[in-house]
């Protein structure tokens, strides 16, 4: 695991709705939001595929169940 000077403290605002969302599914899948951001910044860096799905994607709704 990094230690806390390998580790860059940063403050972003996301949408209310999705991270909601987010915070019920981390709870779920004992997943977290440093876990995620790590994660998603590798695939970024390293994936051209995800880097081109991440930059195309527009539509941030979530159908809700009914």
């Amino acid at each position: 695991m990094a230690s806390s000077k390998d580790m860059t403290l940063t403050s972003v605002k996301v949408k209310s709705n999705l991270f909601e969302n987010f915070k019920i599914e981390c709870v779920r899948r004992k997943f977290s939001f440093q876990k995620l951001s790590d994660r998603a910044i590798h695939l970024y860096l390293t994936d051209e595929d995800f880097r081109k799905q991440i930059t195309n994607q527009i539509n941030l709704e979530i159908k809700e169940n009914e």
